[in-house]
C-alpha cells in the first residue's frame, strides 16, 4: 500500500519516516486564505480554530488526490493531507515568519497552556474505483516552560527553527527543552497525530503496518 503525503512539511515527511513509512511527497496547490475565507462567508460566521485545519486539511488531500494519476499513473494507496493550528488564550497562530513576532508570541506562551488543533484527511485512491475519503482532528495540549528567560527565547529565535512552524515551536526539535509537559498524542504537536492517522487508516479497510515500507523485514 503507497502512500503520498500531500505537504512538503520537513517535520511530517520526518514523522513519517520516524514511523517506518516513506511517503511520496507532493505540493498541494490550495490557496489557504482564499479556501478559509470562502468557507467562512458560506457559513456567515467566523470559523473555529478545528473547523480552519479540518477545511484545509481535507483541500490539500482532495487536491492532490484529483491529480495523483496524472503524477503517477499506477499508484494505488491513501493521500494523506493535514493542517495546525495552536490557540492560546482564545487567539490562533499560524506561522509567525517573521523574527519579531515570534519572539512576542513566546513572551506570550512562557509558563501559559495552550492547544495544537491538527486536521487530519485520509484519501484512499485506486485506479479502478472511486476515491474513498476520512477525516478527523486532533488536539493537543502544551505547557511551555515559565522560567525561559528573554536571552533564551531570542537565541531560539535566531535558529529560524519557529519562523515556520505553527504556534513558533517544536516539541521534537531545539524547541523541546523549553516544553514542560503534553497532554494528548504528542505527534499531534510535530504536525500530525500518529495515532489518528491510524484510526482513519482502519476506517478504510487499511492496516497500518501494511503501510510501513521502510521497515526491515516488514512486508
Amino acid at each position: 500500500m503507497r502512500v503520498c503525503l500531500a505537504s512538503t512539511s520537513p517535520a511530517r515527511l520526518a514523522l513519517l519516516w520516524q514511523s517506518g513509512i516513506e511517503p511520496i511527497c507532493v505540493s498541494p496547490d490550495v490557496d489557504e486564505d482564499a479556501v478559509a475565507a470562502a468557507e467562512a462567508e458560506r457559513l456567515g460566521r467566523p470559523l473555529a480554530p478545528e473547523e480552519v485545519v479540518l477545511l484545509l486539511g481535507r483541500a490539500k488531500a482532495a487536491e492532490v488526490a484529483g491529480r495523483i494519476h496524472e503524477l503517477d499513473p499506477g499508484f494505488a494507496g491513501i493521500v494523506i493531507g493535514g493542517d495546525s493550528m495552536f490557540e492560546i488564550d482564545g487567539a490562533v497562530h499560524g506561522k509567525p515568519h517573521e523574527p519579531a513576532r515570534a519572539i512576542a508570541r513566546w513572551h506570550a506562551m512562557r509558563g501559559r497552556t495552550g492547544v495544537l488543533h491538527s486536521g487530519h484527511s485520509v484519501i484512499l485512491v485506486r485506479p479502478d474505483a472511486p476515491a474513498e475519503e476520512v477525516h478527523a482532528v486532533a488536539e493537543a495540549a502544551v505547557t511551555f516552560a515559565a522560567d525561559v528567560d528573554d536571552a533564551e527565547i531570542e537565541a531560539y529565535v535566531a535558529t529560524g527553527e519557529p519562523l515556520l512552524v505553527a504556534g513558533a515551536f517544536t516539541v521534537d526539535s531545539l524547541g523541546g527543552a523549553f516544553i514542560e509537559r503534553v497532554e494528548g498524542d504528542p505527534s499531534t504537536v510535530v504536525g500530525m497525530s500518529l495515532s489518528t492517522l491510524r484510526r482513519l487508516a482502519g476506517r478504510l479497510g487499511i492496516r497500518w503496518t501494511d503501510l510501513w515500507n521502510a521497515v526491515p523485514g516488514a512486508s
